[in-house]
């Protein structure tokens, strides 16, 4: 995680670009990441640690009707968490993470393991689904690293 935090950091730097983060199941883990690399205030604005539904809609605007018709861990609420996280800090790109982690909270439709991650940046937002393996804080820990990856390549343009 240490290396690709360390890449994104000094990819934004090169491109003169900013980053934010809005983040419920890995509960602050990308921001923290991005924050241990030395130089990373010149490109992290900030994050959102929005683990409540209640602060998913009143803090990034995620809209109501989303959380009530497909929930917290879809692709559409990740796209707005996204977009609320750059609409807040004014950063070029950011990234969002919610997912189920575990070892409780799945269900047939929404497995442990499956985590949604929003992208949003000047040219728009999308959304990107994956399915991870292992226990709570293996789940944490590969989504970090793939949401670290997502703004790396959201950067890289």
């Amino acid at each position: 995680m240490a290396n690709e935090a360390v890449t994104l950091v000094e990819l934004l730097k090169a491109r003169a670009m900013t980053c934010a983060t809005a983040e419920s199941c890995t509960g602050g883990g990308v921001g923290a990441a991005i924050t241990a690399v030395p130089g990373s205030s010149a490109v992290y604005l900030g994050g959102v640690v929005s683990y409540a539904n209640s602060v998913k809609s009143g803090v990034l605007g995620v809209s109501e009707k989303t959380l009530s018709s497909v929930g917290a861990v879809s692709a559409e609420c990740a796209s707005e968490m996204a977009a609320g996280a750059r609409r807040l800090t004014g950063a070029d790109i950011a990234v969002s993470v919610t997912g189920v982690a575990g070892p409780d909270g799945g269900s047939a439709e929404k497995p442990v393991g499956l985590v949604w991650f929003g992208i949003a940046g000047p040219s728009g937002v999308r959304a990107e689904k994956c399915i991870f393996a292992g226990d709570r804080a293996r789940v944490r820990a590969q989504a970090v690293t793939h949401a670290i990856g997502m703004l790396t390549v959201a950067a890289a343009g």
